[in-house]
């Protein structure tokens, strides 16, 4: 704002226009302006920020200032430290995560996410104030500090040193077993009667249960929200099928689908898994006050006994990389054919694979013709398994030569293990000009629909799903949709063996795509592809293997 123009006058007349002046801006612009803070989880505001975070303390349990400490922050990480907080309340997430700063590191926080927030001015004051106060308190409080430090120190100490003398007893336990021609010991339980799942000393089945006893594997499968969130919303969706239901749910991991089941109503549910996670999935169910609904069972689902003799719904996430990697489906099968009502639900209830041609001359020159002249030497040895392996990679969609093609469709309550070994045809057309195929990608689409007479519509795409009305809930793993843990197969054909043919926009490519366990690890996959254009060139194959 300008200052007013003043008119003429004598100077004892300017001298007391000037005076007023001086005055009437003193009014208009206090030096003390009062702030009004708003709270980190509500609308309510405060006088200052530290009637604010005492508020948020009392009303919440979250600690600013505690945490702040703990984390051992600077003025510009508090900053995004109070933003990423903020951000985290608008979502919804009333107990944000606080265990680590790299949580809010990236440089968006520094963006305030509410207009003229008080608080990132007040930051300096806080610390100043909780300076102040820590050292009004002296030295008592300091030593019972301290001491209350190093008993905590003390208590980690003993549960990490209990944590390893049991990872010890369990190592020397399988090293005697093993050396005795015992089966395996609790790690795997994998029982008689399972087939030889063992080759120059390697346990496949073992291994595949003891690699979910760890935490980072359910990390990952919860954080995926494309998975996560379409059981969630099909089970809560759809809470009258569920009601007052036997559920069992096969592979049950940290117990997060027994929990939803049981949420949404179901009157029993029976959680089996075969790795060590079983554990840490009982302490879940009893602490979100489950345990009277929920059973958590450990062993093979082939193996246990249910205390009782039928289910009305099966939930199972199974799917693995290229939909059938891991085998898990087979047990889902199984525990179907032995245990859900001829009226039962399977949850999902129908996938399908579909291949796409790929082509990516910038993936290939950036990974495999890399490795041609590296520094001056040639490390083609470091591409021996480029051409042979699924790669697990996500795909843009502007990498793809062509739309798409469903060539299996698995509807999982008719379906038999028999099945899942396969050759199917497939026909795509190609959608624009390129030099050269470098390769296919295959995924999956999954739909969960309501009833277990529902048949899925032969055009059904997961991604075009929701926007078409369609029933039930249904998700992509493939370029189309949002990034999922399981992403997509790619398989690179090895242009040492295969012509490079530059095609055009409306060709068609034939083929037909095989899916067969492994011969060694059945729980691995082999895929098979065959392909020739339409008007009659030289057929091309190649296999390639998920171990």
């Amino acid at each position: 704002m300008n200052k007013p123009e003043l008119p003429s006058s004598s100077s004892s007349d300017a001298s007391s226009l000037h005076e007023e002046e001086e005055e009437g801006w003193e009014d208009a612009e206090p030096d003390q302006e009062d702030l009004q803070v708003v709270s980190l989880f509500d609308e309510k505001t405060f006088p200052d920020a530290k009637s604010m975070i005492e508020y948020c303390k009392e009303n919440y349990g979250f600690d600013f200032l505690g945490a702040a400490k703990s984390l051992g922050l600077d003025f510009y990480s508090s900053v995004k430290f109070v933003n990423y907080i903020r951000e985290e309340v608008r979502k919804g997430n009333l107990k944000p995560d606080v265990s680590s700063a790299s949580l809010f590191e990236d440089d968006r926080f520094m963006k305030p996410v509410l207009e003229d927030d008080a608080l990132l001015f007040s930051l300096d004051d806080l610390t100043n104030s909780a300076s102040e106060e820590q050292d009004a308190t002296g030295g008592e409080s300091d030593a019972a500090r301290k001491i209350a430090d190093l008993e905590e120190q003390l208590k980690d100490m003993k549960s990490q040193f209990s944590e390893y003398r049991l990872q010890v007893e369990e190592t020397l336990e399988k090293r005697w077993n093993d050396a005795a021609g015992t089966s395996r010991s609790k790690a795997s339980a994998s029982g008689e009667g399972s087939g030889d799942t063992k080759e120059d000393g390697i346990d496949f089945e073992g291994d595949y249960f003891e690699s979910y006893s760890y935490n980072d594997i359910h990390e990952t499968m919860l954080k995926d929200t494309i998975r996560t969130d379409a059981y969630r919303d099909f089970i809560y969706d759809n809470k009258h099928l569920f009601a007052g239901k036997t559920v069992l749910d096969v592979g049950c991991g940290t117990g997060i689908l027994s929990m939803f089941c049981a949420r949404a109503g179901a009157s029993q549910v029976f959680a089996v898994d075969n790795s060590s996670i079983i554990e840490k999935a009982k302490i879940n169910v009893i602490t979100n006050n489950l345990s009277d609904k929920v059973t958590c069972i450990r062993g093979k689902i082939e193996e246990v006994t249910l205390p009782v003799d039928k289910v009305d719904i099966i939930v199972s996430e199974w799917m693995g990389y290229c939909l059938l990697f891991e085998a898990m489906l087979d047990s889902v099968l199984w525990a179907r054919d032995r245990y859900l009502k001829p009226e039962g639900l399977l949850v999902p209830s129908h996938c399908t694979l579909r291949i796409a041609p790929l082509e990516d001359p910038e993936y290939i020159t950036e990974n495999i013709e890399f490795w041609r002249d590296v520094y001056g030497f040639d490390m083609t040895a470091m591409m021996a398994k480029i051409y042979d392996d699924i790669l697990v990679r996500q795909v843009s969609t502007k990498n793809l030569a062509g739309d798409s093609a469903c060539f299996m469709t698995l509807p999982l309550h008719t379906i038999t293990t028999a099945d899942l070994v396969f050759t199917k045809e497939f026909s795509v057309k190609v959608s624009r000009d390129i030099d050269a195929l470098s390769g296919w990608v295959i995924w999956f689409d999954t739909f969960f629909l309501t009833s277990r007479g529902a048949v899925l519509p032969e055009d059904a795409r997961a991604e075009s799903w929701k926007s078409s009305n369609r029933d039930g809930v249904a998700f992509t793993t493939g370029p189309a949709g949002k990034e999922t843990h399981w992403r997509s197969g790619v398989m690179i054909i090895d242009r040492s063996k295969h012509r490079d043919i530059p095609l055009k926009a409306g060709e068609t490519i034939a083929g037909s795509v095989e899916f067969a366990k492994a011969k060694l690890n059945t729980r691995g996959l082999e895929i098979g592809v065959k392909w020739k254009l339409e008007y009659g060139k030289k057929e091309e194959a190649q296999e390639w293997f998920m171990r």
